[in-house]
């Protein structure tokens, strides 16, 4: 059964978003990419959803910022570089320096994208 992500606190969606980038740091552990893929999905429809309320309520990732899981702050980071650009940018490049792989990895391409103007956050 799927959560009811509209009858979610913004609390609750925060704690949603952590748990699934565990998930998706296991799935990748376990060599399963259709289910980082599907974990993956499920947390765009939890920043989705925060987006579309009042306000834009994305701001509520930024504590998970100091999460001690990677894949979860490095997620928190690139769907929240539209809102804190300078914060965000912060996060992604103390993970390309951690060299905890593959989020450095992840990171750090996030981070040249950004710099040659492919990539723009929305």
């Amino acid at each position: 059964m799927k959560p009811n992500l509209t009858g979610m606190s913004v609390a609750e969606l925060v704690e949603r978003f952590a748990a699934l980038g565990i998930g998706q740091y296991q799935a990748e552990i376990r060599g399963d990419t259709p289910g980082e893929n599907k974990l993956l999905r499920e947390m765009w429809k939890v920043t989705d959803e925060l987006q579309g309320r009042a306000g834009d309520q994305r701001s509520a990732l930024l504590d998970l910022y100091t999460h001690p899981n990677a894949q979860v702050r490095l997620m928190a980071a690139k769907l929240t570089l539209a809102l804190a650009p300078v914060a965000a940018r912060q996060i992604l490049q103390a993970i390309r320096d951690s060299k905890e792989q593959p989020q450095a990895m992840d990171a750090g391409m996030c981070l040249r994208l950004l710099d040659q103007g492919i990539f723009k956050p929305t």
